[in-house]
């Protein structure tokens, strides 16, 4: 049946939320016999995502907030409170208006007659796959605020996670962008002026002058097209990025880059693990759990890989023989798996795998600072090298050119 995107009123206070319906008069018949008076009716539930979206261009809801939401979340479900109203509790004392928006229609959504989960998953640029599916389990075995506590702690790891890889390249970013500013400052003010000077007394100028004076004089000449070109190149790029294709070559293109690459390799292995670990704990079907998990860890590429493993354990082949064979896992975490799934403590096996992975994380960021440093300040010598062969060099024998 398809989807509706409904608003409606109930004592004047106006509700909106996604209904599934044979057409647009079954829908207001419905709504009517709940109590509600159908205000708009319009085919498609992408309307309310797509208004999702348009706020959360401008402000999006982070990780902080959904980890606090959900702290409280646990605290209000273990004190008896009931569902509906916790989520109003939380909409009506959030400051993130997506966020806030998001709880108000889930609340409209439960008053309706739809479990939590379902409300929850109609809000995919806020609550992740896993999330939603680790509150669908602790809804259907009556152990919701543990679910909350659960997804809260993943996402504390997950924010951690991310602490340590900002932390790590932000002077790397910093030191690569004011080297960007400053070869173009020179490029288009500097060394023009220098230019001048050097044409105006007719000097010889040695080849490295020359190179820069030339590479200057493009630069000031075409930093019109290469504006546009840079813009149009990005535009084709996120383009090309929402794109299935697209975003799994550029998923494979990660794991592949120097000093980068494994460490995002870690960090993806270790958000399988882990996701892997709660949702076999949580009680879920271990075909249905790969399949959460393959879309919680944030790569295309090792989804696909491990949807391969789904596939081959529906055939009847086990977890250990299946991990093996997509060539993603350590020998280490493959001898993990394999003795938890013969002792059936596969889920903390598991996390004990992920906090290997955690660990070499830290280890490869440590190293790849230590790495960075030399690199570097050898890139910002040889820029001060070149700028002095190209220009002073020239000016330190101006005073023989004059005369």
């Amino acid at each position: 049946m398809p989807e509706f995107f409904y608003q409606a009123r109930r004592s004047g206070e106006l509700v909106t939320g996604t209904q599934q319906a044979t057409n647009a008069r079954a829908l207001a018949a419905e709504l009517s016999a709940a109590g509600l008076l159908p205000v708009k009716i319009q085919a498609g539930a992408a309307n309310e995502s797509a208004k999702t979206r348009t706020q959360g261009f401008f402000k999006r809801v982070g990780l902080n907030e959904i980890i606090l939401c959900s702290h409280q979340m646990h605290s209000l479900s273990r004190a008896g409170v009931s569902v509906v109203a916790a989520t109003l509790t939380q909409a009506e004392s959030n400051r993130n208006e997506v966020l806030k928006r998001a709880l108000l229609v889930v609340a409209d959504d439960l008053e309706g007659g739809l479990d939590l989960a379902s409300g929850l998953r109609r809000h995919a640029g806020v609550f992740s796959e896993l999330y939603v599916s680790l509150i669908h389990v602790g809804e259907n075995t009556g152990r919701l605020d543990e679910a909350f506590k659960q997804a809260a702690g993943y996402l504390e790891l997950e924010r951690e996670t991310r602490r340590r890889i900002n932390a790590a390249t932000r002077y790397p970013c910093f030191v690569l962008l004011a080297m960007a500013v400053a070869v173009v400052i020179l490029n288009i003010f500097v060394i023009p002026a220098f230019a001048t000077v050097f044409a105006k007394y007719g000097a010889d100028l040695p080849w490295q002058t020359r190179v820069i004076v030339g590479v200057s004089d493009f630069f000031v000449l075409a930093w019109p097209y290469l504006l546009l070109l840079t813009a149009g190149a990005v535009g084709f790029g996120m383009q090309l990025l929402r794109t299935p294709a697209g975003r799994c070559q550029w998923h494979r293109f990660k794991l592949r880059i120097p000093l980068l690459g494994s460490i995002f390799e870690r960090i993806y292995l270790g958000r399988f693990c882990h996701s892997f670990a709660m949702v076999n704990r949580a009680g879920v079907p271990l075909v249905q759990g790969l399949t959460i998990t393959a879309r919680a860890i944030g790569n295309d590429y090792m989804a696909q890989k491990i949807d391969s493993m789904r596939e081959n354990i529906e055939k009847g082949e086990s977890i250990a023989t299946t991990a093996r064979s997509v060539g993603l896992f350590s020998p280490v975490v493959l001898q993990m798996m394999s003795v938890g799934e013969e002792t059936g403590s596969m889920d903390d096996l598991l996390d004990q795998a992920a906090e290997f992975y955690e660990e070499e994380v830290e280890y490869e960021l440590k190293r790849l600072t230590d790495a960075l440093e030399p690199i570097l300040i050898i890139a910002i010598a040889i820029l001060v090298l070149i700028m002095a062969l190209g220009v002073f060099l020239p000016l330190w024998d101006l005073n023989s050119v004059a005369r």
